[in-house]
């Protein structure tokens, strides 16, 4: 119920190689900068995406959130990766139902 937590979730639904939970997290018109140089649109086509990934066993910790930067139902969300390299940042949009889910997922971004 705040957009800090669809990070944590994304988490521990990825180790568990829950493709189908991962997906539920995104807005049905969600659009994902992944895989590099790529966009994946729409919640159907991250779930397919995530099938794949997830196939491979990869393993995700938690990062500790960045400050969350809320206006209305909209929320921008970023964590710093482990290895200092580049950043991660979410623009979340708040459901009728009160719960966050991911609109635009930028994964990872290097800074220069």
């Amino acid at each position: 119920m705040r957009p800090e937590d669809i990070t944590r979730l994304f988490v521990e639904r990825s180790n568990a190689g829950d493709a189908e939970g991962v997906a539920a997290l995104y807005a049905e018109d969600a659009v994902l900068a992944y895989p590099p140089g790529r966009q994946t649109v729409g919640r159907e086509a991250i779930r397919e995406l995530w099938e794949q990934v997830l196939a491979h066993g990869p393993v995700f910790e938690q990062e500790a959130p960045l400050p969350t930067l809320v206006s209305g139902d909209v929320a921008l969300t970023s964590t710093p990766p482990k290895d200092g390299a580049g950043a991660r940042a979410q623009v979340v949009r708040r459901q009728p139902d009160g719960s966050w889910l991911r609109v635009l997922d930028q994964p990872e971004f290097v800074t220069p």
